[in-house]
């Protein structure tokens, strides 16, 4: 069987460049994951549906063991701090349950679970150590309980976004401090008050800032150097930028990450999310609306990665109408190969909605153990995310309809039948009236829980 070349955008060098793995049978890659203290919005479910569909193409090609893929859970930080102040409960209580909700919600996408995810406060010792690294390298300075990254003392710092640090400094809330030797350096580690998390270090009680944590875990389980690093293009900087540098300067002789790939933002109804606008969304507010998990993975992966992707109603109805046609198509069909033009759209940087176009085509042509298999590369139409769409038995309520119309006829009081139909429409069933018969069917967005109302 011929190698399919896989092609990735790689942010630090600005061009799509042919992946070649430092180890094929170890490959290597790192998505920086939530920091848990809410439920994720719909934006956050982008990156790691990428990464997802990432994580299964080079388990397709280089094998299912081969593929070593780290996301971290973010569970010490002031925003964490924040939450169990105002709500009075504990922050292990507040990071176990958002962390549990986050692999609920990104479970219910379809989204494989990574080989490892470590939590940041799981990795003190690790973030101490490299700390101590940079230190006696000349790269990081105590001050005051702190310890500082110093910006000056990296080269190429800046390569990554592509700015120099004065353009960087122009364009950022540089935090002032007294104890910082230059305003771009930043925070490795920092003083805890009695009522905050703290760990005992050489500079005293305190806790990690952010980028050390992603440093840290990603070279402890994925060593000095490996293949692939990502997350939101929101963390280009300053966050991968400083994770970059502060990694190079404690392994100077490293690579530390090879390609980077960033995802564009998301939008709602042509607009960015915003809870000032009314149209933030988190990946439960949907799933509980009665999108199924397929539909919104769906409508992500038809816009790419690299562009900014919209949420509407209208790519939600098209992406359910279009699974159901496709999961009638491959009921009780065994997936055969895959299909080897959607294979190379997307080892070309991820493009799914060339691979979509393509399941477009095996659909049309009835290659159903085509299509199966060659969706399943993209995480679509495998058995255990099927049952929103198997088919639903109306009957009853076709029924109830029926005698509740036959009675208002008689008395000319059509109060039920108003009733009843209007709650089948609000639960996403066209109602179909004609002299002879009642018919109910179930439309995009309808979920069977909706009708419970009406019972």
């Amino acid at each position: 069987m011929t190698m399919t070349n896989i092609y990735l955008h790689n942010s630090m060098t600005r061009k799509k460049e042919r992946f070649v793995p430092i180890d094929p049978k170890d490959v290597r890659m790192y998505l920086c994951g939530p920091t848990v203290y809410d439920r994720a919005h719909l934006g956050n479910a982008r990156n790691v549906i990428m990464f997802d569909v990432l994580f299964r193409l080079l388990r397709h090609i280089y094998g299912e063991k081969a593929v070593n893929y780290v996301r971290n859970f973010t569970d010490v930080d002031d925003k964490i701090n924040d939450r169990a102040r105002q709500s009075g409960r504990s922050i292990a209580e507040i990071t176990q349950e958002t962390s549990q909700w986050y692999l609920e919600d990104m479970g219910a996408l379809g989204n494989l679970e990574p080989t490892h995810m470590p939590r940041a406060t799981q990795y003190i010792t690790q973030m101490v150590s490299m700390i101590e690294n940079l230190i006696e390298r000349g790269h990081a300075y105590a001050a005051e309980g702190h310890v500082l990254f110093s910006v000056k003392s990296y080269d190429n710092y800046g390569a990554l976004s592509g700015r120099s640090v004065e353009d960087m400094i122009a364009g950022a809330r540089v935090e002032v401090a007294p104890y910082k030797r230059d305003p771009m350096d930043f925070v490795l580690w920092k003083p805890s008050e009695d009522e905050t998390p703290g760990w005992e270090s050489p500079w005293g009680r305190g806790r990690p800032g952010w980028h050390i944590e992603c440093s840290a875990m990603a070279k402890d389980l994925l060593g000095e150097s490996f293949d692939i690093h990502g997350g939101g293009n929101d963390l280009l900087f300053p966050h991968h930028e400083n994770e970059i540098a502060q990694s190079h300067c404690a392994h100077p002789e490293a690579h530390f990450a090879r390609y980077w790939l960033h995802n564009e933002m998301l939008q709602v109804e042509g607009k960015k999310m915003s809870k000032s606008l009314g149209n933030f969304f988190t990946v439960r507010d949907l799933l509980d609306e009665g999108y199924a998990g397929e539909v919104i993975r769906f409508v992500f992966l038809s816009t790419h990665y690299g562009k900014p992707m919209d949420w509407t109603e209208t790519k939600a109805r098209d992406a359910e109408n279009t699974l159901r046609k496709w999961r009638k198509l491959c009921e009780g069909v065994r997936p055969s190969q895959v299909s080897q033009l959607a294979l190379e759209s997307i080892a070309d940087d991820l493009n799914t909605a060339g691979a979509i176009a393509e399941l477009h085509a095996l659909a049309s042509r009835g290659e159903a153990d085509k299509l199966k298999a060659t969706a399943g590369v993209l995480g679509l139409l495998e058995d255990h995310m099927g049952d929103w769409a198997k088919s639903v038995d109306l009957s009853l309520w076709e029924t109830k309809l029926t005698k509740a119309r036959e009675k208002a006829m008689e008395s000319k009081d059509f109060a039920q039948v108003d009733r009843l139909k209007s709650g089948l429409i609000a639960a996403g069933i066209d109602v179909r009236m004609s002299k002879s018969k009642v018919e109910l069917v179930p439309l995009a967005g309808f979920h069977l829980d909706r009708l419970k109302d009406l019972e």
